[in-house]
């Protein structure tokens, strides 16, 4: 009888087990396939399992090794390269579609006021996306959180990237472009000129600027973390290529996986020490310090001396999460725009002449100051038109219940993907020369650059703009600056224009600059 019993349990929980994973892997996409359907919203068909993710690879393969050069119009015209199967879906649904990633659907929604819905009238009806415990290994933090724990952090949080503790924070971002330039200078002066990738040279300048400004004096520690993180997004980019394809592998024990794991506790060990030991200066009345370590920390402890709750301040585990956040999006973004400006002012030689003769006439060759990179309106320009051209992501959110969005109704577990390389190329928006590098276009400020204020969002919008895109545009032009103040560049003839998405839009092949001093 007690065999009887043990067989007829064991079968009914492989028989539930076979319906729950049936349910996952094809009842419950087909059923959000067809309601999609009935609401027009078309795309590739979901296929079982994997989605539409051997297509992306195909199609990602046929272009991986082709330029936009060679392939388009207008070298700045990338979707059909960093993404051709959002491209060939985007020729034909200009109002939304569907890809399939696995087995969760994700909505692309290029309609403004559809935008417009998800990012600001509704946003707390749709949350950021959950994130694996795999990924916890890299980075959390603000952008990760939702309601109540977001709210919180971004109270806290927000005085540190005050405009005016920012300003503060100049000299850090100086002497670490004053560093660079030096070490520009020095191999300029052994050939007259010099070839070298600066996408490299802005990954290690702003990952300096970024423990300086964080972590001040405790800036050799602060350069240990940077090299820990830098290596642990290489790590995690790789783990994620191959979890396309094997999703089961990032619970096993390679030797990707454990090193990730290593440098996860080596990180949080140091910011710990770090963190603890500043509390105690701060305590103790000897830190005047004001970079962003100790500003978040002198916050966190102004909001649980009012509020008299420890559930009101974050915890030294949250702030350890905050700060390995600083590094990832301090880092990451800044690099970025600094190398897709580089790029671009040596494609459009007449623009790298105009925002030097406007650093020149304002700075001549002294160090720019705040308030003198407040009259950059040429440079500004052209950061804001690299940004439309060149964002560094895309935004993506989620429904957790069925939620109306215009005239759609989405069920739960629907991912909302607003992509932003078709979006600020939308030329109903930005006009007949939207595939086209055109500063001007911002001559009259972000408002008037097109025809719709959400039409350009590349540090996000609404409620939750990113806390740090003061942090990044100041450093970015102030580095712009002291370089245009010392190089004129031009695009090396080793340089292949092909971007591609991995993280973060980057040059796949790197970014060859030939520098001559002035």
């Amino acid at each position: 009888m007690l065999v009887f019993v043990v067989v007829c349990v064991l079968m009914i929980s492989i028989i539930w087990s076979s319906v729950k994973l049936l349910h996952t892997i094809w009842w419950r996409p087909k059923k959000i396939e067809n309601q999609l359907k009935k609401q027009g919203i078309h795309g590739y068909p979901y296929r079982l399992m994997h989605g539409n993710t051997k297509e992306m690879m195909k199609l990602a393969m046929e272009t991986n090794n082709s330029s936009t050069r060679s392939s388009m119009e207008s070298p700045h015209d990338i979707l059909p390269r960093i993404n051709p199967l959002l491209h060939n879906l985007a020729t034909t649904h200009k109002k939304a579609f569907v890809v399939w990633y696995g087995t969760t659907p994700r909505v692309a929604i290029m309609e403004t006021k559809l935008i417009k819905e998800i990012l600001l009238n509704k946003f707390g009806d749709f949350p950021k996306t959950e994130i694996n415990s795999f990924t916890k290994l890299f980075a959390t933090g603000l952008a990760s959180y939702d309601g109540h724990k977001w709210s919180k952090h971004r109270k806290i949080i927000n005085p540190a990237f005050h405009f005016d503790k920012l300003k503060q924070m100049l000299p850090a971002f100086s002497t670490c472009t004053q560093e660079l330039i030096e070490k520009w200078e020095n191999l300029v002066n052994q050939e007259g000129c010099c070839e070298l990738d600066v996408s490299v040279e802005f990954l290690n300048l702003t990952g300096d600027v970024i423990s300086r400004a964080a972590f001040g004096s405790n800036f050799e520690e602060g350069r240990l973390i940077f090299l820990l993180q830098k290596e642990q997004g290489k790590l995690f980019l790789q783990s994620m290529r191959l979890n396309i394809n094997f999703p089961l592998l990032r619970f096993m024990p390679t030797k990707v996986n454990k090193r990730m794991r290593q440098i996860y506790g080596e990180v949080r060990g140091l910011l710990r020490g770090i963190t603890e030991k500043r509390e105690k200066s701060i305590q103790t009345g000897k830190d005047e310090k004001d970079d962003l370590l100790s500003l978040l920390l002198k916050s966190n402890m102004k909001e649980l001396q009012e509020n008299q709750d420890s559930n009101a301040g974050m915890t030294t585990e949250d702030v350890i999460e905050e700060c390995k956040l600083f590094y990832f999006a301090g880092q990451e973004t800044t690099a970025n725009l600094l190398t897709w400006s580089m790029i671009a002012l040596s494609m459009h030689q007449d623009w790298q002449e105009l925002a030097r003769e406007e650093v020149l006439k304002i700075f001549g060759k002294n160090k720019p100051t705040s308030d003198d990179l407040n009259h950059l309106k040429i440079v500004n320009m052209i950061l804001l038109e690299v940004l439309r051209l060149y964002p560094p992501t895309s935004l993506i959110r989620r429904t957790t219940k069925k939620t109306k969005l215009g005239d759609f109704y989405l069920p739960a577990g629907v991912q909302l993907f607003i992509p932003l390389h078709i979006v600020h190329r939308d030329p109903e928006q930005w006009g007949e020369d939207a595939l086209e590098f055109n500063p001007e276009r911002f001559a009259e400020g972000i408002a008037k650059a097109s025809k719709d204020q959400v039409s350009y969002f590349p540090f996000g919008w609404g409620p939750r703009i990113c806390i740090g895109q003061n942090f990044a545009l100041l450093e970015a032009k102030l580095a712009l600056s002291q370089i245009l103040q010392h190089f004129s560049f031009e695009l090396a003839p080793t340089y292949t224009h092909a971007p591609s998405a991995a993280i973060t839009l980057q040059p796949q092949y790197g970014a060859q600059i030939i520098l001559h001093k002035l």
